[in-house]
């Protein structure tokens, strides 16, 4: 089963903002949301659901200091990126 990323504007400028901090994380920001596509379960991508007011999203690890955090469409094969950064991001 294919996934389809659905990137919205919001997550987008969080992103080009990140990056601008962190470009040396790019390449490996591209290989684990290519892989996500593939196979979300993927056991190298780390996901796990988040808990408390995050409790509907999950995150997976671009490296062990950093995620993405993301959210599931229930119908369908969307992947929502929500937000990226350091481990402030699931707070």
């Amino acid at each position: 089963m294919r996934y389809r990323l659905v990137y919205t504007d919001a997550y987008l400028k969080r992103a080009r903002k990140f990056f601008k901090r962190h470009p040396d994380l790019l390449p490996l920001y591209e290989k684990v949301m290519s892989l996500l596509e593939l196979d979300p379960f993927h056991p190298s991508l780390r996901l796990h659901k988040l808990q408390g007011r995050l409790q509907d999203l999950h995150s997976i690890s671009i490296t062990l200091s950093y995620r993405v955090v993301i959210h599931f469409l229930i119908d369908g094969n969307d992947i929502v990126p929500i937000d990226v950064g350091d481990h402030s991001v699931h707070r």
